[in-house]
């Protein structure tokens, strides 16, 4: 990217100096020390529609910028603002052959890989809820898919199908037991998607990335001010955005602890992210969706570490692995989290309860 930087800073009108930032696993980082803005480089191996990519994060920021401004908030803070080229475009394609995009730096915040106090994980929920609140009317059906099938279980299932059928590298047999775990759940692991597809959960505008590091945390009051990593934006359930936060960040653990005596779900995190998560979105939710919450939880988790064993299967083409048995041991991991849910479920649910008063 270096080679070209001074070509795309032409290209916004810039002059400035560029160095890494951030330790993202998808998109290439850099800041731009003098105003200060962020640059990123596109991953299009992964995001393959660059255009309708930035489209839909240009016209979400926008309208999140009315609503925040309408509550009276700070736009320019409390959402990113996609810096347009000379010509009035969302990104620009490099001589290189790479897309990149350039975003304002929102100062006095910071990101977290591992939650560190319950409140913390409070405001990261509340600041999740209000996201999904503003944009609440926003026509979901308008935005890219760009992902297809990302938080599509029964999807997931039949990739995992594919791979214990191919069984590229022999790997089946030493991994039968997680696959039993996985097909035992199978049934249920489509609730969500059926529940779509009748009409009993409404399709709305969701981030599907929802981990601690995507929300930028005021440095001085801990509280949320913007959710970021906005690429995978697209239509889905609110349900995968609540379950996938959990999944994450409930966890007693980092997801590749092999120590599995050292992985449960924390009951405490679950109800600070509960708290918050509701008091934002209390009055947007149905009564299916509430309903669904805790098992959204499971069902994320599940989700996950199914495609961590497709992926050791395979050979590990997606995930990147830092030793051979780093995706089984992943999905170990995930399942042994999935089972501790399920002891937990009906607590889970009172908890739920506690906060829809």
């Amino acid at each position: 990217m270096m080679d070209c930087l001074n070509e795309i800073l032409k290209e916004y009108a810039l002059d400035d100096n560029a160095s890494p930032y951030g330790d993202g696993h998808i998109n290439d980082t850099y800041l731009l020390s003098r105003k200060p803005y962020i640059l990123q480089r596109i991953n299009t191996g992964i995001f393959k529609d660059a255009e309708g990519l930035m489209e839909n994060i240009a016209n979400v920021t926008e309208y999140l910028r009315e609503k925040i401004k309408a509550a009276g908030g700070d736009p320019d803070r409390e959402t990113l603002t996609v810096i347009k080229t000379r010509k009035g475009e969302n990104y620009y394609k490099a001589s290189d052959g790479y897309c990149y995009r350039i975003y304002k730096f929102i100062d006095k915040a910071l990101s977290y890989n591992k939650v560190e106090d319950p409140k913390q994980f409070y405001y990261a929920a509340k600041a999740f809820g209000r996201f999904a609140m503003f944009l609440d009317k926003y026509p979901a059906e308008t935005l890219h898919e760009t992902i297809v099938d990302f938080h599509n279980t029964p999807v997931r299932y039949e990739q995992l199908d594919a791979a214990i059928k191919a069984d590229p590298k022999g790997r089946v047999k030493e991994v039968q037991a997680e696959i039993d775990f996985a097909m035992a759940r199978r049934e249920e692991a489509g609730k969500v998607v059926r529940a779509i597809a009748e009409g009993k959960i409404p399709v709305r505008v969701t981030h599907n990335d929802t981990k601690l590091n995507n929300v930028m945390l005021d440095e001085k009051t801990g509280e949320g001010v913007c959710v970021v990593d906005l690429d995978t934006v697209m239509p889905g359930s609110l349900l995968y955005d609540f379950g996938d936060a959990l999944r994450f960040g409930a966890s007693s653990g980092a997801e590749d602890e092999t120590d599995l005596s050292k992985i449960w779900f924390d009951m405490e995190l679950y109800e600070a992210f509960t708290k918050g998560y509701l008091e934002e979105t209390g009055n947007i939710l149905t009564e299916t969706e509430r309903e669904y919450l805790p098992f959204s939880a499971k069902l994320l988790t599940l989700e996950c570490g199914i495609r961590f064993l497709a992926d050791y299967i395979n050979g590990d083409v997606y995930f990147k692995i830092h030793k051979e048995s780093h995706n089984i041991d992943r999905a170990r991991n995930q399942f042994k989290l999935v089972a501790d849910m399920e002891t937990k479920m009906d607590e889970m649910t009172k908890v739920v309860e506690k906060y829809s008063r």
